[in-house]
């Protein structure tokens, strides 16, 4: 299980927006946008937060459930050392428009 907390901080660290973590895991934004929404545990089909958490363990994030192992117990979310960057696919940069077409725009 996963909490909605635990997916915002998990984006914190990998320093990702919800875009490049929906792109991470092959869902869409609004569906990213709906977890993080989420009250308490993200409530989702089973396919899309086993698509979430895996792309997630890919990119370096454990999820700390309570009852696990740590200083202090409680849900976490910790970041594993040496683990290689997230693959995602690039963001396409709008093109500048010349002067001129804005110009033609008005």
């Amino acid at each position: 299980m996963i909490t909605a907390n635990q997916l915002r901080a998990a984006r914190a660290l990998l320093n990702i927006d919800q875009r490049q973590t929906a792109d991470l895991a092959d869902l869409s934004v609004p569906t990213i946008q709906r977890m993080e929404a989420s009250d308490g545990v993200i409530r989702a089909n089973v396919g899309s937060l086993m698509k979430l958490i895996s792309a997630l363990e890919n990119a370096g994030i454990e999820l700390i459930n309570p009852g696990a192992p740590s200083a202090t117990g409680g849900r976490g979310v910790r970041l594993r050392e040496h683990v290689a960057r997230p693959k995602m696919k690039a963001i396409r940069q709008p093109k500048a428009s010349s002067p001129r077409a804005a110009e033609r725009a008005r």
